[in-house]
């Protein structure tokens, strides 16, 4: 797959980019970048060696993580496309997490570059669920659900004050 040019997170406006798990604007951070692809959405992360929960393996909650920051971008996306708005249009719609829920099934190595692909499952009001699943070398190692609630406009305007 070829990706676009730019991925869902480069959509957020600065005062809302600074994320730990896929802000643009965070250099510590993961700067996670999801993308469609179809009606899915993918992304791709390469843990580094410190990333690690024992020898060979990676820390589940870096896993939760991207499963996380990968869900509340897909939803931001998707709430996009029902409205049928690009995402550079105003105003801009950002996603927080509700809940989060992960399955780990099998330990995911440390190493190989890990995709994630999303499925939306609903888009309500300000409400989108996205599963998502994360895979090392092809093998389905979680699985996670995302329950994104969209950021209330007084908030995004407060910020934009900041």
């Amino acid at each position: 797959m070829e990706k676009p040019a730019k991925a869902f997170q480069d959509y957020y406006p600065d005062h809302l980019a600074q994320c730990y798990g896929c802000g643009r604007l965070n250099e510590h951070g993961y700067q996670l970048k999801s993308y469609w692809d179809g009606d899915e959405t993918v992304a791709y992360f390469t843990p580094k060696p410190y990333h690690i929960a024992i020898p060979g393996y990676v820390y589940g909650g870096l896993i939760a993580s991207i499963v996380d920051c990968h869900g509340t971008g897909s939803a931001a996306a998707a709430a996009y496309r029902a409205e049928g708005r690009e995402m550079n249009s105003d105003p801009p719609l950002r996603f927080l997490t509700a809940s989060l829920h992960v399955d780990y099934l099998k330990p995911t190595p440390l190493g190989p570059t890990l995709m994630l692909r999303g499925r939306i499952e609903e888009v309500k009001g300000r409400k989108v669920v996205v599963a998502v699943d994360v895979m090392a070398e092809g093998e389905l190692t979680a699985r996670g659900k995302v329950v994104a609630v969209q950021v209330p406009d007084r908030y995004v305007r407060d910020l934009m004050k900041e």
